[in-house]
């Protein structure tokens, strides 16, 4: 399959095969890594990194990812870069794209990658904005993939706010992968109806199953995988933290309800995570609101249930097979 030169912008410009062969593609340079070959598929580039919105996971993926593969990288912080400010986003563009291979942006709106990639003419990579966040599910599909051996017909359930990058793009995914996706939520905060009626075009085709359920205990019967999110996202301000707690607390992933999905489910979350008190924000909530945890407990963090971590890894695996296949 020739991805070459190829934009990775959001999971619906990419069919279900082309998704499975880039999770494939990770798993293969994942074992060559572990076994100590050599893969520096990309000797010798040169990529940029732009980040307006910081990130431990996801700078350290791209970064170690493209030393594996033998390129060059330069990191460019929310003080870096004059991207918006000083020089347009298109201006920016066409002259990193004179002196890049291939450009990651991670910030705000998803109409800034997409004139960044119109304007580069080298392939651009989704790290994360406000709409969607593609390479964080390649890692989530590999995570379940090695756990549960396919992805298809796999219950998945979204607990909590699924209106933005992860509720978006994981319905996306399933929709796109034949799986069973279900956003779990008071419903004001269920994806748009807009994104909700091109998915369930999608599933027409692929067999996919998508539900919008209100009740945690009926979402989350016989689920394979309860995956959940933190309740305000980075940039959204203090003042939306009242009415998150009091909205999705009920949705909060506990004993109780990794009890009812059953043994086989496990818990997956993109991190960070604020399932203890060890966080100055998890503090400050704390002496606030008097709560301990938020969108999961820590028993559950903590529990055999949880791939958490082994999902975190997979961020650094499925990256590289993004660089690779595209360059």
């Amino acid at each position: 399959m020739n991805l070459t030169g190829k934009n990775f912008l959001k999971l619906l410009d990419f069919s279900g095969e082309e998704i499975e062969y880039l999770v494939d593609y990770a798993a293969m340079l994942k074992e060559q890594k572990k076994t100590g070959i050599e893969h520096k598929l990309c000797k010798g580039k040169n990529i940029a990194l732009i980040f307006e919105k910081t990130s431990t996971r996801t700078r350290c993926a791209f970064e170690v990812a493209a030393y594996d593969l033998g390129m060059n990288v330069t990191y460019l912080d929310p003080s870096a870069s004059q991207i918006g400010n000083k020089e347009s986003i298109a201006d920016t563009a066409r002259v990193l794209g004179r002196m890049y291979d291939g450009i990651e942006y991670r910030g705000f709106e998803q109409e800034r990658v997409e004139i960044l990639a119109e304007s580069a003419g080298v392939p651009v990579w989704n790290g994360l904005t406000n709409e969607s966040h593609p390479t964080q599910i390649l890692a989530d599909f590999l995570t379940i993939k090695e756990h549960f051996g396919t992805l298809t017909g796999k219950k998945l359930v979204f607990m909590g706010d699924s209106r933005y990058n992860m509720g978006n793009s994981l319905m996306v995914g399933c929709a796109k992968m034949g799986m069973h996706f279900v956003a779990c939520a008071p419903k004001k905060y269920f994806p748009s109806n807009e994104l909700v009626d091109k998915c369930k075009e999608i599933a027409k085709q692929t067999g996919a199953v998508l539900e919008f359920i209100e009740d945690p205990m009926t979402a989350t019967k016989n689920a394979d995988v309860i995956y959940t999110d933190v309740w305000v996202s980075m940039g959204e301000p203090e003042s939306v933290w009242e009415e998150r707690i009091k909205d999705l607390t009920p949705y909060q992933v506990n004993d109780k309800l990794m009890e009812n999905a059953g043994e086989k489910c496990v818990f997956m979350h993109c991190l960070p995570a604020f399932h203890d008190l060890n966080t100055v924000i998890g503090r400050k909530i704390h002496e606030k609101y008097g709560i301990t945890s938020m969108e999961v407990t820590d028993s559950v963090f903590e529990s055999k249930a949880s791939i958490v971590f082994k999902e975190a890894e997979n961020r650094m695996h499925t990256i590289k097979a993004v660089m690779a296949a595209t360059l």
